[in-house]
């Protein structure tokens, strides 16, 4: 074979292998289509806030990279529907309401106070792996399903804020154990009885 030929041949290798991981990623993406909920609409008027500087944040905005959001079974169970799982340069937005990731070139995240479940540093996620606590990770929900956002700020040092605003976020946990506003009432003694009066 000339150096011709074997080029070529490299090249239709190498375009069915993109082919094939293609076909694989369209085809996770209507499984998972399938057994997940529809994720959070981003509120428009929040999303034109950030943009525009008139935003009312609880921390400044932290620039870096969206690494992807993966489902809690697995930190390598990349989540395929939509544009989720495509990484990007993004801006992150912490606001009352929850967490804004306003990505370059995709659709912005949205995770809403309520879904927060824990957030934390980690080593990597599927998409980015940067060792040590290179990663802030929000572990969420929508219904039953829980999954983790990686995002990965150009100044690490703001994990030390973010990590306990995000979770100062979560629902307060309902103990049930815990007093209630009803008073309880102690039982009514019981009257001595004396025999032979």
């Amino acid at each position: 074979m000339n150096r011709l030929t074997l080029t070529l041949l490299f090249l239709a290798v190498l375009a069915l292998l993109v082919l094939l991981m293609w076909w694989g990623y369209r085809n996770k993406a209507r499984r998972q289509a399938k057994v997940l909920p529809p994720f959070p609409d981003v509120p428009a008027a929040l999303l034109a806030a950030v943009r525009d500087g008139s935003a009312v944040t609880l921390l400044p905005p932290s620039t870096g990279v969206y690494a992807s959001t993966v489902t809690a079974k697995s930190w390598q169970d990349r989540v395929a529907i939509g544009d989720l799982g495509f990484r990007a340069e993004a801006t992150a937005y912490l606001v009352a309401d929850g967490l804004l990731l306003d990505r370059v070139g995709a659709g912005a995240v949205w995770i809403p106070a309520g879904a927060v479940r824990e957030a934390r540093t980690e080593a990597g996620i599927a998409g980015k792996v940067m060792g040590g606590d290179g990663l802030l990770v929000v572990r969420w929900a929508v219904d039953e399903h829980e999954f983790d956002t990686g995002f990965r700020a150009d100044d690490k040092d703001d994990y030390d804020r973010w990590v306990p605003a995000l979770r100062a976020l979560r629902p307060a946990p309902t103990d049930p154990a815990a007093p209630t506003d009803t008073p309880v009432l102690a039982p009514a003694p019981t009257p001595e009885v004396r025999h032979g009066e």
